[in-house]
């Protein structure tokens, strides 16, 4: 006969931390698939990212809480790409692959939806499956950020926005440069639904350079 595994400490507490969480709670109330909607909720009220018509990508998107956002606050006129290792279950104004982001075929997928239609908004809460081996699981996270960034910078529109996930730490400044070097503006945001312990913030960047000098030489040539 099987042994039930033995919980750990470590294990109970997150679990007593996760059912007793408010916003875990408020999620369940208001319909959201988790938690993570009130962090784009913050942000979108301070920024002001979301308006109806949009294209938005999402990646790293199970299970679907940011894509409900977008399609409530776009007020179901636009459309939402979603990218993740796991199933997004359906939900209206939602186009889903169940797919690893850093694999061609996803890129491939997205490039044949958006048929060289450039993209309002790039959201990545994606983060790698954790080691636990603190240095490694950092560099593999900032690899993620990397391609999301790196797909933002090929696809915006000259006015769009890349929001994207990061952590405290090694990595970080580095990071935030290769933004800076990307968009006209960077700013640091820490919703207040992200929990005090987390170094998680989001680095938000607006206006991609690349894409408005691409703009103004293809305006350039068009008088």
């Amino acid at each position: 006969m099987a042994q039930k595994p033995k919980r750990t400490k470590s294990g109970s507490a997150w679990m007593h931390e996760h059912v007793t969480d408010p916003y875990v709670k408020k999620a369940q109330q208001d319909g959201y698939r988790s938690r993570a909607a009130y962090k784009l909720l913050e942000i979108d009220a301070r920024d002001h990212l979301l308006r109806p018509g949009m294209t938005v990508v999402d990646l790293g998107a199970a299970p679907g809480s940011w894509c409900q956002v977008a399609v409530q606050k776009m007020k179901k006129q636009g459309r939402v790409l979603a990218i993740d290792l796991l199933p997004v279950a359906p939900m209206p104004g939602v186009e889903s692959l169940e797919g690893d982001f850093t694999e061609p075929a996803a890129l491939a997928w997205l490039e044949e939806k958006l048929q060289s239609g450039r993209v309002d908004l790039v959201l990545s809460d994606m983060a790698p499956n954790i080691s636990g081996v603190i240095l490694s699981d950092q560099a593999r996270h900032y690899e993620l950020c990397e391609l999301a960034l790196d797909f933002a910078v090929n696809w915006l529109k000259p006015d769009g926005a890349f929001l994207v996930k990061v952590f405290q730490g090694v990595g970080f400044e580095d990071f935030r440069a290769q933004m800076r070097q990307a968009f006209e503006q960077v700013v640091i945001r820490k919703p207040d639904s992200s929990r005090d312990r987390s170094t998680e913030v989001y680095l938000l960047g607006r206006r991609p350079l690349a894409a408005q000098e691409t703009a103004v030489t293809s305006a350039q040539e068009e008088v």
